[in-house]
């Protein structure tokens, strides 16, 4: 017996998403770093019936913005200030006031750069002085 169906079922295509450790596996984040950076409104996440996160694929590189300026030892306040002016699809809301802080912590890393570089020379002539190969 053949039974025949005049039904058609269309599923809606699931959003490409992913979870925690997917997502930490493309970002090279702890799922501990990745929880932190949701707990202060870093990065966001769906949760599945059974309390499992979901991530959209954009997460992948807002995360990795997220590690570049902590890197560079921006506090999580202002990268979650920074966040909405670094999108592919361009700034969210005027981040004039934003862009004005992120120069003056720029400038302050480049005089960081400079005392740095002027002390590491001024440690290599003295240990050139004393003889000692650099």
């Amino acid at each position: 017996m053949t039974l025949k169906s005049d039904v058609s079922v269309k599923v809606k295509p699931r959003e490409a998403t992913m979870r925690i450790g997917d997502l930490s596996a493309a970002t090279g984040s702890s799922p501990r770093a990745l929880r932190y950076y949701e707990e202060h409104g870093l990065i966001r996440s769906e949760r599945e019936p059974n309390g499992y996160r979901r991530y959209d694929e954009a997460t992948v590189g807002d995360v990795r913005t997220i590690r570049s300026l902590l890197d560079l030892g921006f506090p999580t306040e202002l990268i979650a200030q920074i966040l909405p002016c670094t999108g592919e699809a361009g700034p969210v809301g005027d981040c004039t006031a934003l862009m004005a802080r992120a120069t003056e912590l720029r400038d302050d890393m480049d005089d960081k750069v400079r005392r740095l570089a002027a002390a590491r020379d001024a440690l290599s002539d003295f240990v050139a002085r004393q003889g000692t190969p650099v």
